[in-house]
């Protein structure tokens, strides 16, 4: 059998950060290595890291490298926070290019041109987005991989018995014999072109992996330890270091002392040590005097003043049309039935588990100028970290390197640059590589929080109940506007999302937004916009069927009649929720539709009353369509993550201010559920062919206002506000 020599990648060495052209096929099929860094061999480059373990690679594209070890090590270009974006982009990879599930690694791309998505190659994670926008891709480039592998084999082994086929990690015969490995035929299918796109051998009717209940990759590495995420990043000669804020919202530093090793941020000062606690002492020690907001700033960062303002904007603002059909006034004028209500929520932390942190080291030439960077960071947009790089250094793109960690939890916070930017000031200020760690109390208090929102519906019914008008009016922040962007025609589609687009059957509708300027900075949060819209439009649509006396759930049947792939989820959810059996003495069940991020998802919550008044959640069943299910466990998996993580939004979370400051420190005033108040969630995947949708975020938004309509039912109290507060709060950790 004639032998292929794979190429030779130095133990310590790492590859080059290669650009290529943005078309397509280019795309595909470029030749670029995986550009990571040194890391104490806990995060090289896949290629480097096998070759410290005397194990030869070649880079077959630029999404898969093979050691001659038969190990194949996937680079996916989405950030992985928990959502298992690896695995299931791994999966689609391998419907394409066989391979042995059990040697597959798969890491988290670098920045890179080749990695991004779009005409400005986006690498951020967000919206429940990387898999509708990476699966095509991931099979091409699966396919792309299987025919260079292929034709090397043919060149390779001329007398072998056509055709060819890639089986689990080999080449075989016409005859099922064994050619070769993937690790054998690597490195001369690494210097392939081909003529054209590769034919992709598989069909939505056909996948062999795509759908199949396949463990994650990176479970063993979280398991044994291995994994490494931002806050395990160790470089040689490193420093520590901590910041402390000015506790005052848009406050800066007047003057500090109280060390030699502090460096002043602007609205914050970073203090290095030893270790990281070192370093958060030293941070908290330090003698600072903050400049202030004058009075009229510090008023627009104070929630009972901003709930009062929007209060005032709802009657008096300015609103611009997010939506509009039909004539709602007229409508409203001939409606034999009107219900008028508002409804309030507040906002909301990330409270990621893993702090924000971030690794920088600056390389410097004889003349003492910066060269070259390179970064490590649980961040959700290498490509933006790219940017902050260069905008604080004046460094190319070229010379920066970011290597994308795992996340302990991203939830929308990862994609911010302030403790991006931090990091690498305090790098130019020391001189040394630096690893800059938020202690929690920083965490919240320096949190871009998801809006709060003050939203009113206004509905016309004719005598069959049917809703003739729909007016809906939001008022919140623009997230556009805290990144430093004016609303493009008055409207940000995100406080707006949920609110727009609602599968219902209404005679009008028009859709409001006016925004509202306060000092509170605000950002993306799982689900945003539609958490706090479906609260809404769910709360009004179960306050209508009160209104007309029907049961909620065939109200929302009537309102969807005629809409079958809907009302598919909805009948999954009420069927799942027992909703056609009585419930026991003392229950009560809820039931919400929740649209969004390209999938439909529906809730029934079940409710009970004890002997001393207390609310208890007793199962919260969910429907959903996401079209395929790449990994039905792994759907299962975010939706019970996003069921619990509405469920503590709904119940007990919110973050105030008072006149700039937060009394939110930790968990202790943030409660998280715990495993002994943590409901029962079953979940169930309604595959009926539709278009691929989002999962890490589709679970969030149904819950709220599930649970609020069946306290409704269970106790005749409507609650219109978040969070609703019935049920014991968990006791914080502190």
């Amino acid at each position: 059998m004639n032998q292929i020599a794979p190429i030779h990648v130095p133990a310590c060495g790492r590859e080059p950060a290669v650009r290529h052209a943005a078309g397509r096929r280019g795309f595909l099929t470029a030749g670029a290595a995986f550009g990571g860094g040194l890391l104490l061999g806990l995060s090289l480059p896949p290629s480097a890291r096998a070759a410290a373990a005397g194990v030869q690679t070649a880079t077959v594209n630029v999404f898969v490298v093979i050691g001659t070890d038969n190990s194949v090590t996937l680079i996916t270009p989405g950030g992985e926070m928990g959502q298992g974006i690896n695995a299931g982009l791994a999966q689609v990879f391998a419907e394409e290019l066989p391979l042995d599930w059990t040697t597959l690694k798969t890491v988290p791309a670098p920045f890179g041109a080749q990695y991004g998505r779009g005409s400005t190659h986006s690498q951020v994670t967000g919206g429940s987005f990387n898999m509708r926008g990476w699966f095509p891709l991931m099979l091409q480039a699966g396919a792309t991989a299987r025919e260079m592998l292929l034709a090397a084999a043919r060149a390779g082994f001329p007398n072998a018995v056509l055709p060819l086929t890639a089986v689990a990690g080999t080449v075989k015969d016409a005859h099922g014999t064994l050619v070769a490995t993937y690790g054998q035929l690597a490195t001369a299918a690494s210097a392939i072109t081909l003529p054209g796109p590769a034919a992709l051998r598989s069909s939505p009717g056909s996948y062999s992996v795509i759908g199949q209940r396949l463990q994650r990759p990176d479970v063993r590495l979280k398991v044994d330890g291995s994994a490494v995420f931002g806050i395990d990043v160790r470089l040689p000669g490193m420093v520590y270091a901590s910041v402390h804020h000015c506790p005052t919202l848009g406050g800066t530093v007047g003057s500090m002392g109280g060390g030699s090793n502090l460096i002043n941020l602007g609205n914050a000062v970073a203090a290095t040590g030893a270790n990281t606690w070192a370093a958060v002492q030293a941070a908290r020690g330090a003698r600072v005097t903050w400049n202030l907001p004058g009075a009229p700033a510090l008023a627009q960062v104070d929630t009972t003043a901003i709930a009062a303002a929007a209060k005032t904007l709802m009657t008096s603002g300015t609103p611009a049309i997010a939506e509009s059909a039909g004539d709602v006034t007229g409508a409203m004028a001939a409606a034999v039935q009107t219900i008028d209500v508002t409804y309030a929520l507040p906002y909301l932390a990330h409270a990621c588990m893993e702090v924000l942190n971030c690794t920088v080291s600056l390389t410097k030439d004889a003349t003492g100028r910066v060269t070259g960077c390179q970064m490590w960071a649980p961040t959700q947009a290498p490509d933006r970290c790219a940017a902050t790089v260069a905008t604080l250094t004046g460094l190319p793109l070229s010379a920066i390197t970011v290597t994308t960690t795992y996340m302990g939890g991203g939830l929308g916070r990862k994609i911010e640059q302030d403790y991006i930017a931090q990091a690498v000031k305090v790098a130019q200020a020391v001189g040394k590589p630096v690893k800059l760690v938020w202690p929690r109390e920083e965490d919240f208090a320096r949190d871009w929080c998801r809006p709060a929102a003050l939203s009113r519906v206004q509905i016309g019914l004719d005598r069959g109940g049917n809703i003739t008008a729909w007016h809906n009016r939001i008022v919140a922040q623009s997230l556009s506007r805290s990144h430093g962007t004016a609303p493009k025609n008055g409207i940000d589609s995100i406080p707006i999302g949920g609110a727009v687009g609602v599968p219902y059957a209404f005679g009008a509708r028009l859709v409001e937004y006016v925004e509202q300027i306060a000092g509170i900075q605000i950002g993306y949060w799982r689900s945003v916009g539609e958490s706090i819209s479906c609260f809404v439009v769910e709360s009004a649509i179960d306050e209508c069927a009160k209104a007309v006396g029907v049961d909620p759930y065939q109200y929302r049947r009537r309102l969807l009649a005629g809409n079958a792939p809907v009302l598919a989820v909805l009948d999954a959810a009420a069927t799942l929720g027992k909703w056609g059996t009585p419930p026991v003495k003392g229950h009560a069940r809820g039931i919400a539709l929740s649209p969004g991020f390209g999938s439909m998802c529906a809730v029934v919550a079940e409710l009970a009353l004890g002997a001393s008044g207390q609310v208890q959640i007793v199962a919260l069943s969910v429907a959903i369509d996401c079209g395929t299910a790449v990994n039905p466990d792994q759907v299962v998996r975010q939706i019970e993550g996003g069921v619990l993580h509405g469920l503590n939004a709904a119940m007990w979370q919110q973050m105030t201010y008072a006149n700039g400051v937060t009394p939110v420190r930790n968990f202790g005033d943030y409660p998280m559920g715990r495993m002994a108040n943590c409901p029962p969630v079953a979940v169930t995947i309604v595959n009926q062919g539709s278009a691929l949708g989002g999962i890490g975020e589709a679970g969030v938004p149904g819950v709220a206002p599930a649970i609020a309509n069946a306290h409704a039912a269970l106790t005749g109290i409507r609650k219109r506000s978040l969070p609703l507060n019935i049920a014991p709060a968990p006791r914080g950790d502190g």
